[in-house]
């Protein structure tokens, strides 16, 4: 499995933006999809975004579409997330995961916690009114 690091959280006003970064070491990070996920104390952790493997193809939850974008350097072994126009609601624990293999599976995106494999150990975003 690969190891994952974020980096990038901290606090920031409304309507600011901030950039994750999350760094692999460990694997070949090209076989991996990357994904965004967040949680608040006492919820589910929530899928955000995620990017295959070469990085053509994105997807993400519609609170942030047209906000954060996604995107990784496959040289750097790094996936980043930018987060602009920030609102209170996106403060969460960001964590960084993987998984090897396709995008899609039977036409449907990965996006349930449970199917990826590698977990980095989450940084924390703040968002002030």
């Amino acid at each position: 499995q690969v190891q994952l690091v974020e980096s990038g959280g901290g606090l920031v006003q409304a309507g600011g933006s901030l950039r994750l970064s999350c760094a692999a070491s460990g694997g070949s990070f090209s076989r991996y999809v990357m994904a965004w996920f967040r949680q608040v104390p006492g919820k589910e952790r929530e899928f955000v975004a995620s990017i295959s493997r070469n990085g053509p193809t994105t997807y993400y939850i519609d609170s942030v579409k047209g906000r954060f974008t996604i995107s990784r350097d496959n040289a750097k072994n790094t996936v980043y997330l930018q987060m602009n126009s920030l609102k209170a609601d996106d403060t969460a624990v960001y964590y960084c995961a993987a998984r090897p293999g396709p995008f899609y599976s039977g036409g449907s995106i990965y996006t349930d916690k449970r199917q990826f494999e590698s977990w980095g150990q989450g940084t924390l975003v703040t968002v002030s009114e």
